[in-house]
Formats: C-alpha cells, structure tokens, sequence
C-alpha cells in the first residue's frame, strides 16, 4: 500500500487528530482536531513530516513526484469546500503555505500568503470581491512574501533592511504618508510592479506565473527552512533533533485585509508573561497575518481591560485610545464575543494555555492555529498551580508541566529598590517579558553574541526583531524595540527563552548605520549602559543594582507537589550558612557535600590559616587552630541552624596547604606584611610546598594523618557546635566526610583521630 504523504481537512472533518503532532506537526494536528471539534477553521491539508526528511534524502524532483497526485485531490477538496478554483482566472483559489513542526519553533520557518495569485487572478479577484485595493494589496503582499522566502530576495548587509521593504518606504516618503494602509489601490498596482522588477534582477528570472509552480515552490521552500541556519540554532538551543523534520500545511485562504471589518490578530487564553487568568492579545484591522507578529505597525488589544490597561502604560487618554485604538470589543463586538467563545472552548478542551492565531474576514472569524503558547517560567508554575486548582489538570499533570530548566527564571535578580528609586528612566513600552537587566547597548545580533562571549552584558535593541535575530537575543540580557505589540516576535521569543523585553518603546528613534538611538531627543551610543524593566516596560540610563528574587506561594506549593512524588530526596552543596538556608528554600532535604576548604578563605579566617601552614611544629599549628576552631564552629552553627533535623556531610579539609597561599611576589610580600615575617621565609615555604603533581599529593586524608591536629581541630568544631545546638533542642545531623582516600589504612589512621 502507498504511503499516505497528505492527510486533508475541512467543514468539520478531518483525515488526522490532535494525537498525531509526530506525523503531522503541532499545527497540522491542531488544525484537525479543531475542525473535529466544530472550531472555524479554514480548509487545507497537511503534508506529513515524513516528507521533509525524504526531501532532505532524497530531494525536490522525488518529492514533488511522490506528491502531485495526493496533493492535486487535496486542492480539489479545498476547491469544492469554497467554491473556487485553483489557477482559475474568474474565481481564483488561493491558499496560504506555512510550516508546522511537532514542537512550537515561533518564527523560525517561513510563510506565503495569497499563492496562486498573478496579473490575471488578481483581476477576478478584484470583480468578485468589489474591492480592488483589496485585491492589489493581497498581490503586493504575496510577491514580496514569495520573494523573500521562496526567490531569496533579503537584506543585503546588517545595516539594510528588506529590500521589499525599502521600495515601500520610498514610495510610503514620496507621497508622504505612514501607514501601508494609506497606500491607494495605484500606489499598490505600482509596488507589485517594482517588486517584480527587483525580482527579475536579483533572480533573472520573471516572478512566477503558474500557480502549480509557485505552490511547489513555497512547499520546498518550507522544507528547506527546517535547515536554515535559524531553525538550526533554535534545535540546538532546545535540544530538537534535526529528524523530526517540519510538516507543511496548505490552507485556504481567509482575508484580514478587506477593510474595516477584517483583521487579523494573536490571542493568548492566559498571560503568558505572569500567568494570571486574563484572556489578552493583539489585533489589526485591515492586515494580514504576519503583520501582528513581524511588529511592523503597533497593534490595538482584543479586550477593553487590556486595550485601557495598554493606554496607561503609553500615557495614551481614554478618549484618544477609544477614537484611534479601540479594542475589538468596541470596534467588532459581535467578532469579540465569538472570538472569546472559540478560546474558553480551546482551553477547556486542550487542558492548558492556548496561543491562537485568528483573521476576520469581512465580520466572520477564523481560527489559523492553536498550540500551548510559550511562557515564562513564573507563569508557567502560575499557570500549572491555577489549573490544578481549577480541576483542569491532576497533581502529576501539574508537576510535568513545569519544565525543571525554566524554573531558573524565578531566581533571576530583580532590580534593587532603592537604586531604581534614583533612577533616571528616560522611556517606557510594553512589559512584554519581564525581569531585569542591565547591559551595554548593540544594534545586531551577530555583535550581541561576540560582545556577549567577551564577557560584556548586553542589550540588543532593534526596531523590531525578526527570526535572523535569534542568536543575539539568546546571549543578550534583554531586548528592547522601538515597535510591536505583546505577540510581536521579540515578545514571544524573550518570554521563551525567559529573557526581559520591553517593545514599542515611546519616541525610540534608531539608527543601524550610525549605531546609535535616540530616546525622547536623548542620543544613546553602541556601548552605553541601558535598564530594562520588563515588568513595568520602563527604560532606564545607566546601570541599576540588582537583589534576588522573592519566590512565591505557587513556588511552594509545586515544591510541596514535587516532595509529595519524590522517590528520592535531594541534597545540595552548601558551604555557607546563607547557602544552608536558600537551599532549605527551595527544599534541600540536607546537604550532600559542605566543602570546608571553601570557609578558609574568608577574610577571618585566611590569615590564621596561613599562621598555620607557616607553623615550623605542632605546637604552633595548634595555637593558630586554636583561633580558628571558635569561627569554624561559628560556620557549623548557621548551617545546622538552617539545616536543623536533615544530614549535613562535612568534607574535611581536601586541597593542598599551596592552595591557601599567595603565589605571586607582591601577594607573598603583602602576607609577609601582614604576618610580621621576612618574605625570603614565605617564599621559601610556599616553593617547599609545591608539588608536580597535586591530585595525588599532600593533600585529603593525607594531609589529616601527617597533621593530625587540623582534623582534630575540625571534629571538634563538628561534635561540639552539634552538642550545643541539641541543648537548644535544634537536632544536628553531621556526618564526616574523610576526602581522597586511596588505600583502607588511610581511611583507619583517620577514622582513629576522629
């Protein structure tokens, strides 16, 4: 039997299931099992990740091959399910072509829109749907969509921007206007004639006229976006492997740029930056898909809480944001309140956070995608703690959704408050990921990640950022843009990755070729010092103090979740009583390796260790012990204070007596200083004890049996401190540690002395 290679969808039946993310992708599952489940979804089908890895094997011609028969049955289902047909002049199908791999990789492969348009098809278009600016718009986009993903037409340098782009921008300046939506249905058949010219030459070709050449085109496009070098990279970075290969789904396509009632928009069911139960998201009238997330224009909210709540933060009035950003609620209620339905509806039945992506064309909604959105780590505990309390989801459920690595976000630092309280903020955009940091400020990606592995901290700041940026965003400490909304790219990768984001930064003027910014008529240089505040969306001069986290009682709670299905307790390292306690935090049951040696070299303690390693006989070893005993004792006493009814091992001292002193000539005379020594004697004692080979030296179990008067010092300090604290009715648990025993005769001479 043939392998089945396409799996259809549409008018609520679906070849495949939500079950099948491995074959088909999580979008194309999705998309199925929406349709299972009487959610609006546009028709389509999906070409299984199978085919990528054959693509890859054994390339285009076999594939396109193997396809063309599943993929011609497929179209002609998309064109009985509309009405339309494929490359027909009168009443042309389009469709759209997009990548679904089985995990979200947000922005990292390609889409094309509106395919199966030419000068022919853009004309029937236009007669059916009365709308000819409509028509030339959707003609403008795809050319320069299929241009840049399929024919390759990109920035040429760092410094320029897409070439599509700035043909826009040049007519956008010469008719002096902002916005692509004050562009006349002329200046678009214009656009889509000198988007072709670029095309014949960059390519030297003509732009594509079949239909059937274009969809092959974009589907191999698709396929070769699964190894492009930023899909490549966010593999790695996530530990995906390059097997799993992409799916590629073909969809009919709905309109958001008809006009006043269409739109497109991003939606998520709970705030994936805090995890509070608030649906939110973005949207656009009169635009296309990938507007919302490549950031271009500043979208408007979905809700009025959040559209009031957005025009708090830009310092925007009630009455302005209300005539000139009105929320989908205000301005589409009808479309709200069915788009409000559809996301109860998916998050009931996935059982988690869902990410949507919808368009509305002329009044009715569709949905294009759902998946679990990406999250920070507090909302990602926040998220699993409420559900388990809402009787989505079981204790276990709630435990294997916190994934273990995305728990270091809620220890990241939080701004000091007294240093932020002297702050100079100089703007403020959206909170679109939060935490804080500080850096140095960079305009690309590739400068971000060589900065960032010379040791700097820095901010990579952008207009707006695309896929190409994800190596500087994953070494950077935050991101700032000048535009986009909470859905844009830069959002939704810096709450991925746990990275603090501000967008849509006020009055954020910058300058690639310069290498500069100005913020509020205020220049800001390549290597000045920036704040971000993600959590306020506030932009700060200079460099602010950091403190640590203050976990919370969702925190606890999955902590008490995980103890209550642990098979095993958890100890940590921990040589300090600060260290005990934050350990005993987060649940240390004990502390599996307390390393003495690491208390020596505080401040107290180093100069009476060296009086001891100076020591020419026992007797003046044991008067420089002597000193230290009270402070080892004071140490052992915090940490089994915090470490109170749990084991503490106690490592007795492990490395080489060279290790505690000074090797240079200015730190050996600053000792000899101190000490009231000659420096010839501490010089000569520390080349005495030098050894060719440490690891097996002077040193552990060895070092206690030719001194044994340290581990005497040591046990004491142990048995001692624990006998006083069980007065105190505080039960101690030490147990010694003997290092580096090699042979049992070690070990005996040492258990003896303890």
């Amino acid at each position: 039997m043939e392998k089945k290679r396409v799996y259809t969808f549409g008018n609520g039946a679906a070849e495949g299931r939500a079950d099948m993310k491995n074959l088909l992708g999580g979008k194309g599952a999705n998309l199925a099992e929406m349709n299972l489940i009487g959610v609006p979804v546009p028709p389509g089908f999906t070409i299984t990740t199978e085919v990528c890895t054959e693509y890859n094997e054994l390339g285009r011609d076999y594939v396109i091959s193997a396809l063309e028969e599943e993929v011609k049955r497929a179209v002609a289902q998309i064109e009985s399910l509309t009405g339309t047909k494929f490359g027909d002049k009168e009443n042309p199908c389009l469709v759209s072509v997009r990548s679904g791999a089985r995990v979200s990789m947000p922005g990292m492969m390609d889409t094309v829109l509106n395919l199966g348009l030419n000068d022919d098809a853009v004309e029937g278009i236009a007669r059916k749907s009365g709308n000819e600016r409509f028509a030339w718009d959707s003609y403008r986009r795809f050319v320069q969509m299929y241009g840049d993903v399929v024919l390759g037409l990109k920035p040429q340098s760092k410094e320029d921007i897409d070439p599509f782009e700035e043909i826009m921008d040049e007519m956008k300046e010469t008719k002096g206007i902002e916005l692509d939506t004050d562009l006349t249905t002329d200046d678009l058949k214009e656009l889509v004639k000198r988007f072709k010219a670029a095309v014949k030459v960059k390519t030297g070709h003509d732009f594509p006229v079949s239909p059937w050449d274009q969809l092959w085109g974009a589907v191999c496009a698709v396929f070769d976006s699964w190894m492009n070098e930023r899909a490549i990279l966010y593999r790695k970075m996530n530990n995906f492997p390059q097997e799993w290969g992409t799916a590629v789904n073909v969809q009919a396509m709905v309109y958001g740029n008809m006009g006043k009632t269409s739109g497109t928009g991003v939606a998520f069911t709970r705030d994936a930056a805090t995890g509070e139960d608030i649906f939110n998201g973005e949207y656009l009238i009169d635009a296309q898909g990938e507007d919302v997330v490549a950031g271009v224009r500043t979208p408007q909210q979905i809700t009025l809480e959040g559209s009031r709540r957005w025009a708090k933060l830009q310092g925007i009035s009630e009455e302005d944001r209300a005539a000139r950003y009105p929320s989908l609620e205000e301005a589409m209620p009808d479309c709200a309140r069915d788009l409000i339905e559809v996301q109860q509806k998916l998050e009931d039945y996935f059982k988690d956070m869902q990410d949507l992506e919808f368009t509305i064309q002329d009044g009715k909604l569709w949905i294009l995608q759902t998946r679990s959105g990406k999250r920070t780590g507090a909302a990602m505990v926040k998220i699993a703690i409420d559900m388990l309390h809402q009787g989505y989801i079981d204790e276990k459920i709630t435990l294997r959704r916190c994934d273990p690595e995305k728990l270091d976000e809620l220890l990241h630092p939080v701004f000091d408050k007294k240093a932020l309280a002297s702050a100079k903020r100089v703007t403020h955009g959206l909170p679109a990921s939060p935490g804080a940091a500080a850096g140095q400020v960079v305009f690309h990606a590739d400068e971000a990640e060589e900065w960032s592995k010379e040791g700097k901290k820095v901010i990579l700041c952008r207009i707006e950022t695309s896929p190409e940026d994800l190596r500087g965003m994953a070494t950077a400490q935050g991101i700032l843009t000048a535009r986009g909304g909470m859905t844009s790219h830069a959002a939704v990768v810096a709450r991925g990755m746990g990275k603090c984001c501000v967008s849509a930064a006020n009055n954020l003027i910058i300058d690639y070729k310069s290498r500069s910014m100005a913020i509020n008529g205020q220049e800001v240089k390549e290597g000045d010092w920036i704040s971000l505040d993600g959590s306020t969306g506030n932009v700060y001069l200079g460099k602010i103090t950091t403190q640590d986290a203050e976990l919370d009682a969702d925190f606890a709670e999955l902590m008490e979740l995980a103890d209550k299905y642990s098979r095993m307790d958890v100890r940590t390292n921990a040589d300090t009583p600060y260290d005990a306690t934050v350990a005993r935090n987060f649940g240390a049951k004990g502390i599996g390796l307390c390393r003495t040696e690491h208390m020596f070299f505080e401040e107290d303690k180093i100069i009476p260790m060296r009086e001891m390693i100076l020591a020419k006989d026992e007797e003046g070893r044991r008067k420089a012990l002597n000193k230290l005993l009270p402070l080892q004792k004071k140490d052992f006493e915090g940490i089994f204070r915090a470490m109170t009814g749990h084991a503490v091992t106690i490592r007795l001292l492990d490395p080489p007596l060279h290790e505690f002193v000074p090797h240079d000539e200015k730190g050996q005379m600053e000792m000899a200083k101190v000490m009231g020594i000659s420096y010839k004697d501490i010089h000569d004692r520390v080349e005495g004890l030098m050894e060719s080979n440490p690891m097996l030296g002077l040193r552990g179990c060895r070092l206690g049996n030719l001194y044994p008067e340290i581990t005497e010092m040591q046990t004491r300090a142990i048995m001692e401190t624990a006998i006083e604290l069980k007065k105190e009715g505080i039960k101690a648990k030490p147990e010694i540690m003997v290092p580096l025993t090699g042979i049992v005769h070690e070990f005996k001479a040492q258990k003896d002395i303890i």
